[in-house]
């Protein structure tokens, strides 16, 4: 998208670009990373599986909706800075200051952090999770005695 011609020129420098990159990294780096470290951590720690199936569940669309509030506010605040910035009166001088546009984007502003602290709040999820998984791992030193036969142990 951004690279039409005409859609650069109306996102260039607004909060439009911001969410763009921050849906990659929220939606699709962040959300890979998590799910690989749930796959990796009850293997380290020899463990079946993570502690909690259903944290794990809520922690998946905490951030999924975290990511998408915070996303969306981004873009359509970009699109509303966009076209603020190209408004222009009959006389050739800007239709909005800059501080206007900003008032315009304080409603986005304050869902982006409301999206924001809802990731967040998954994350501290999987902190507990990940607490809880680790807390009722076994020794090595047991599963090391559990694989030599009881005879050659005495």
């Amino acid at each position: 998208m951004m690279a039409i011609k005409t859609v650069n020129a109306l996102s260039h420098y607004t909060d439009w670009t911001i969410g763009h990159v921050h849906a990659g990294a929220l939606g699709w780096v962040a959300m890979i990373s998590i799910g690989s470290l749930y796959h990796l951590i009850p293997k380290v720690f020899g463990r079946e599986q993570m502690a909690s199936v259903s944290l794990i569940n809520s922690h998946f669309w905490l951030a999924t909706i975290g990511t998408v509030l915070y996303i969306a506010s981004m873009w359509v605040n970009g699109i509303t800075q966009g076209l603020m910035w190209r408004a222009v009166n009959d006389d050739g001088t800007l239709t909005y200051s800059f501080v206007e546009a900003l008032e315009a984007s304080h409603p986005g502003f304050v869902i982006r952090v409301a999206g924001g602290a809802i990731f967040l709040l998954g994350m501290f999820l999987m902190a507990w999770n990940t607490w809880l998984t680790v807390r009722a791992a076994k020794p090595a030193e047991y599963d090391a005695e559990a694989l030599i036969p009881a005879e050659v142990a005495h």
